[in-house]
This record gives structure tokens, C-alpha cells and sequence, in this order.
């Protein structure tokens, strides 16, 4: 993995570049791509979560008693921003299915591009949870600093923000915002166009997964 300035890390494994290009593609359906936003959130939970804290535990192995570690603390809670961010938390609970899940719903002002929110439903104990939120679009960063903002509201400490691409302008936003919350990504590109889509991205992210346009 390669840190980049402003507390951005790019996952630049080879499998995840491999499958990022097989998800820009526009002759992708609909089926592959949900497919791989999983295998790729699957692959880059591995380096966001490379830091959980850890912690002794005796167990019985089949011929001896052994001192193995194990995650220590709460568990995890991953917070999908509704409704692209879905097609990313499918990958991460398959790494962690005992975390805990929360959802912010919010949509774009086709005209202002600000975010509007719609829905909110976390954990009671974020504030004893790593809270990782995931949308697979790092676009403006007008939405990811509002879930950001309402998750630190509802307790939220410790929060990681992972997208399967990010515009500059989206993490200059969001860093603006909330300079403590390191972004984890598969690639950072150009620019956005005059639509506020990521160039040269991946299309409508949302529409793409769910096969809604």
C-alpha cells in the first residue's frame, strides 16, 4: 500500500488495480460489477483493518493449549452511506460478520450538489466502536463530510472513510472538514467534470450496481 499526502492511502495491490479496471469498464454488467466492488472491498478491508488492536487468548488446539491472539475491544461498525455504499459494506461483513452496521442516507442536489439527508440509523455505542464508512465514490466530498459530521454527533470517534476512487477536489473537501479522517482508496483520479462526476471514473456508481439506468 502507498500513503499519499493529506492521510489518503491507495490500496495499489495488483488484484485490486486488476479488478478496478474490470469495474471501469462500461461493457460491465451489472452482475460483474456488483461481484467485483465486493472482491475489491473484501481485498482492501485487509490494509484498512491492519491496524485493529489485538489481544492474548488461551485456547485448546487439537493436540496442545496454545496463548493466539484475537481482536480485542468492541467490535467493528461499518456505516454504508445509502445507497452505492451497500455495494461495499456486502464485502467488508464478509471479512467482519460480527460487526456491527449503521446506515446515513443522503442524496445530491442535482443543482447545488449538496448533500440532503434522508435517513440515520446507527449503534447506540459508537463511541466505543472504529467506525469505518464506506461509499464507493469520493466525488465532491460534500457527502462524506455530512456523514462524517453526523457521526461524530451521534458519538463516533475513530473513523475511517474507504472509496473504491476519489477526486482531488472530493478529499481536499473532505479533509477540510475532518483533517482527522484518513481516506482509503483504490485509485485517485483526474478530476471532476462539470456534473461533479469523477473523470475519468466509473459512471454512476449506484446505477451501475443496481442496475437502475
Amino acid at each position: 500500500m502507498q500513503a499519499r499526502p493529506d492521510n489518503v492511502m491507495v490500496v495499489d495491490h495488483p488484484l485490486v488495480a486488476h479488478k478496478l479496471t474490470l469495474l471501469r469498464a462500461a461493457a460491465t454488467p451489472t452482475g460483474d460489477f456488483r461481484r467485483l466492488v465486493r472482491e475489491i472491498s473484501l481485498l482492501m478491508g485487509y490494509e484498512v483493518l491492519r491496524d485493529l488492536p489485538t489481544e492474548p487468548v488461551h485456547i485448546e488446539t487439537p493436540l496442545e493449549p496454545m496463548t493466539a491472539r484475537q481482536v480485542s475491544g468492541k467490535k467493528l461498525c461499518f456505516i454504508s452511506i445509502l445507497r452505492a455504499g451497500n455495494g461495499i459494506l456486502d464485502g467488508m461483513v464478509d471479512l467482519v460478520p460480527s460487526a456491527r452496521i449503521g446506515h446515513v442516507g443522503l442524496y445530491r442536489d442535482p443543482v447545488s450538489h449538496e448533500p440532503i439527508e434522508y435517513y440515520f440509523k446507527v449503534p447506540d455505542d459508537m463511541d466505543q466502536r472504529l467506525t469505518v464508512v464506506v461509499d464507493p465514490m469520493l466525488a465532491t466530498g460534500h457527502s462524506a463530510a455530512a456523514a462524517v459530521t453526523r457521526l461524530k454527533r451521534a458519538g463516533a470517534g475513530a473513523i475511517k472513510f474507504v472509496c473504491l476512487i476519489a477526486a482531488p477536489e472530493g478529499i481536499a473537501a473532505l479533509h477540510a472538514a475532518h483533517p482527522d479522517v484518513p481516506v482509503y482508496t483504490a485509485a485517485i483520479d483526474r478530476q471532476l467534470d462539470e456534473h461533479a462526476y469523477i473523470r475519468p471514473g466509473l459512471g454512476d456508481a449506484g446505477d451501475r450496481l443496481f442496475g437502475t439506468k
